[in-house]
């Protein structure tokens, strides 16, 4: 695995699921080349662009969740022990505001370490997630989440609260 994902590490020895890792990313990623040039395991049903100004700890794979867009050309920091769940979009530039053609400004994504990301959820250009947060299924961060919450989504609103045990 170290030499086919070089920039990937499990975090539990002998796990049954590191060959089962290995297995379902492997044909399509380094046989096939979809997401070929990524150094972790990338679904062939997920995108990357710009995977270089990712910087992240060898236990997250962003893009291994089915369906995952990652557009990291603002830059994206992700910390150790982050899943990021299917279908969630990640941008971290915008277009300019009166050129719909052109990249507008760069405020990039910052992700911290023990964050899981449920499925569909937008994740906007200046978004800043804490440690130890737990974000639910169609979630949109677009501002600043502080360690130790949980985000949902209620019908009428988005909440988030203190997690249960956590200072």
């Amino acid at each position: 695995m170290g030499l086919a994902y070089p920039s990937f590490q499990n975090l539990y020895e002998n796990d049954v699921y590191y060959f089962q890792l290995f297995k379902r990313y492997f044909f399509f990623q380094k046989i096939l080349r979809i997401n070929g040039s990524v150094p972790w395991p990338v679904d062939f049903r997920s995108q990357i662009i710009n995977w270089n100004r990712i910087e992240k700890d060898k236990s997250s794979y962003p893009g291994g969740s089915i369906g995952c867009y990652i557009n990291a050309s603002g830059g994206l920091k992700i910390g150790s022990n982050v899943i990021i769940g299917p279908n969630t979009i990640i941008a971290t530039t915008n277009h300019a505001q009166n050129d719909h053609t052109k990249i507008g400004e760069s405020k990039g994504v910052t992700i911290g370490n023990d964050v899981w990301i449920g499925a569909n959820c937008s994740i906007v250009p200046g978004a800043r997630i804490g440690n130890n947060v737990t974000i639910g299924a169609g979630c949109n961060i677009s501002t600043e989440v502080p360690s130790n919450v949980v985000v949902k989504r209620t019908s009428s609103a988005q909440e988030s609260y203190p997690k249960k045990g956590f200072a």
